[in-house]
């Protein structure tokens, strides 16, 4: 099976690794519906991602991602394993995509000192222009 992201990018089953975790529910008895709890962990560093996607996945401020590079999912809702999994897929595949996406340079909110002066001239211009119309000149 090959998870994909994108037309151009997949990830392949073998890079994805599952552990079944058996969680305990209050009281400390075991509850059958939360063993079906799972995690996904996947190595960002091992993967086949390219490797601008992989710096950026690096460089994303995610509690997700640890210090090595290892991308851990926990899906443990009152689910079955499978929806578990596909909860988990889901989640990474939308973590990789916003790693794809470029931001865009934004443009600097406040104008340069030079268009500023610009715009004050031309402003005062038209200004004094503007109260000269109306006076009667003797």
């Amino acid at each position: 099976m090959v998870v994909t992201v994108n037309d151009h990018i997949a990830i392949p089953d073998h890079e994805l690794e599952w552990q079944a975790i058996r969680a305990q529910g209050s009281g400390g008895q075991n509850v059958n519906k939360v063993s079906t709890a799972v995690h996904l962990r996947f190595d960002i560093r091992a993967s086949s991602l390219p490797e601008e996607c992989k710096a950026r996945l690096l460089a994303m401020n995610d509690q997700r991602i640890t210090e090595e590079g290892v991308v851990v999912i926990k899906a443990q809702s009152f689910n079955s394993q499978i929806k578990n999994r596909d909860d988990a897929v889901a989640r990474l595949i939308e973590l990789v995509r916003a790693a794809l996406v470029v931001k865009k340079k934004r443009r600097p909110t406040k104008p340069s000192k030079s268009s500023q002066v610009k715009r004050m001239d031309s402003k005062t211009k038209h200004g004094r222009a503007k109260a000269l119309r109306g006076r009667v000149r003797d």
